[in-house]
């Protein structure tokens, strides 16, 4: 299957999309991957999101999450529109020399079923970071744009860490399904812990995932500093903890953090 919107010559070098849920630490990984000559943008805000795909997201992932495959196939014109202006606009200051191309959105997690249909040369960094860290985050932006979409059978009348880990539950779980099922070898998942722990081995691999070739020790140590937050669910109770490792059991076991 071909690009439906980029030329044979940016299909090659791109998409390379960086998705995660919020607070899972993404803004280093767009330094990392800029740092290795990767074009991510110009129009980007002080946690390096794509500003213009930030507004793509804003305005399509809750009524594309909530529609059936005959929903989003009405959806499809119109997003596919946006798409190609959004693109156009992002790439607007790519030079020859960028060895790649992409973006950081951490919301494009929602939209990546469609994004890979209209761009099937995509590569997506699934970018996790532990969910009891993530319950006890500042940033609960996306539950707060998204969360009663994804909850359709209602709001939870649960405190915001459950709502939260449950969230990152859902949306992980089914990122890691398409990823694993659909995209197959363009498709990488990174945890923060390791970047964290082993920098120099985790930036190698994002590097080679995206096809550039930078000094991964050199990067590692100017960009990887673990914050003072990670394990910060470790302080927290005994009870509320049991529960949300109870809610969100089976995206702890898979994805290593149980």
């Amino acid at each position: 299957m071909s690009d439906t919107i980029l030329t044979p010559e940016l299909a090659q070098l791109g998409p390379r999309v960086i998705g995660a849920t919020g607070g899972s630490g993404t803004r280093v990984t767009a330094r990392i991957v800029r740092d290795a000559g990767m074009y991510i943008g110009t129009d980007l805000n002080p946690y390096e999101d794509a500003l213009s795909f930030g507004d793509f997201s804003d305005r399509w992932i809750n009524r594309y999450i909530t529609s059936d495959d005959a929903g989003r196939a009405a959806l499809a014109p119109e997003m596919t529109a946006d798409l190609r202006a959004r693109l156009d606009a992002h790439l607007t200051g790519i030079t020859p020399g960028a060895v790649g191309w992409g973006w950081k959105e951490p919301r494009s997690i929602y939209l990546l079923p469609f994004l890979n249909e209209q761009m099937p040369s995509l590569r997506f960094l699934h970018f996790i970071r532990d969910g009891r860290d993530m319950a006890f985050s500042d940033n609960q932006k996306q539950l707060e744009k998204h969360g009663r979409t994804v909850f359709r059978e209602g709001w939870p009348a649960w405190r915001r860490p459950t709502r939260s880990i449950e969230l990152w539950n859902r949306i992980n779980l089914q990122a890691a399904d398409f990823g694993e099922t659909v995209l197959g070898s363009r498709y990488l998942r990174v945890r923060f812990e390791d970047l964290c722990n082993a920098p120099i081995e985790t930036v190698g691999q994002i590097f080679d995932f995206f096809g550039l070739d930078g000094d991964a020790e050199a990067v590692a140590a100017a960009e990887v500093r673990p914050p003072d937050s990670l394990g910060r669910w470790q302080d927290e109770g005994k009870r509320l903890l049991a529960d949300l490792e109870r809610r969100a059991a089976e995206g702890l076991r898979r994805f290593g953090y149980a």
